[in-house]
């Protein structure tokens, strides 16, 4: 009898057992379904990114230009968010940390975003049939703050780490390493200039006005200790210049001159591009000439000897001739 209650006994402990054991797994694959519904939702927005918004980007930099940057930014932040978790495991000792699902569209946004920057940064974008107004180049800062209140408020941790990693990556690339072609004019022969010197496109000025002198003070500090180690290459004075004429023949064209240039391409599309090129460096040519010019000029008259001020030479006469006057009275 004895053996009998024991056995009903155990049946019932391992009834219990199985009832938590298929709660849990329950649970589990919920979590599983519910991950896999947000890898899904993630796939198609990354779809949607590289289809509508790297169409503007090759446009802008061709085909292989376009494949560097998409490797570049889609392989770097993810490899150093799992080294980041990997990490962070080791610290807090979390399984959660070692079982966090990485998912590389958001780096992939924050990367297009500053692509966008550096190409349109003044173009306005319009929201809620006019109602609110955003200009392109703020758009990375207000990403980056979003998905950073998300991640300390709601615990989206990936999409914080993901968000600052693309922004970085993207940056870092396009401002000291991807090659893009001399349109200003002012150096020849060479192939390209590597990098976008530019003022605009410092780090400084993705942030706030209020913000950015401080941010400035410590982003130049940081990049003359990487100078100082040999990690980082100064530019010169001709790449600042360049990339400023660069910048500024960007901002007159706005968004619509980068969707025609490559609307209109066929086979004739290398040819097209090659004209805009030589047209624009024609242009900051002529300029430049001009200005040179008016300065050479402007010396000359300045230094030549026995040169009076405008208007002093008419002047003289008038008073030579009233003098004249009066003595004849």
């Amino acid at each position: 009898m004895r053996a009998i209650t024991d056995l009903l006994l155990l049946s019932g402990d391992f009834r219990k057992l199985s009832v938590t054991q298929a709660d849990e797994w329950a649970v589990v694959r919920e979590e599983e379904e519910d991950g896999d519904g947000c890898a899904g939702v993630s796939l198609l927005i990354a779809a949607a990114i590289v289809l509508y918004g790297g169409k503007y980007l090759e446009r802008a930099w061709g085909s292989k230009e376009f494949g560097k940057f998409l490797l570049v930014v889609a392989l770097i932040p993810n490899v150093i968010s799992a080294i980041v978790y990997v990490i962070w495991f080791a610290i807090t000792r979390k399984d959660d940390n070692a079982l966090t699902i990485i998912q590389g569209s958001v780096a992939l946004q924050a990367a297009f975003l500053v692509a966008f920057k550096q190409l349109v940064p003044e173009h306005t974008v319009t929201i809620l049939k006019g109602i609110v107004k955003i200009r392109v180049k703020h758009f990375p800062a207000i990403f980056l703050l979003g998905n950073t209140i998300s991640g300390v408020v709601i615990g989206t941790d990936t999409a914080l780490v993901l968000s600052w990693l693309g922004f970085l990556t993207s940056w870092t690339y396009l401002r000291f390493y991807k090659r893009q072609p001399d349109l200003s004019g002012a150096s020849t022969g060479a192939p390209g200039l590597r990098g976008d010197a530019s003022e605009t496109f410092a780090f400084a000025y993705f942030w706030p006005d209020l913000v950015q002198p401080p941010i400035a003070v410590i982003s130049n500090n940081i990049h003359n200790a990487l100078t100082a180690l040999g990690i980082c290459t100064p530019f010169s004075a001709e790449a600042v210049e360049s990339s400023n004429d660069q910048a500024m023949a960007r901002g007159e064209g706005g968004l619509p001159s980068l969707l025609n240039q490559g609307g209109r391409r066929g086979g004739g599309g290398k040819r097209e591009e090659a004209e805009r090129r030589r047209a624009l460096a024609l242009k900051a040519l002529d300029q430049r000439l001009q200005a040179a010019t008016a300065n050479r000029q402007q010396s000359v008259i300045n230094h030549s000897p026995g040169t009076s001020a405008p208007g002093e030479g008419s002047v003289q006469p008038d008073v030579e001739a009233t003098r004249r006057e009066g003595d004849q009275v």
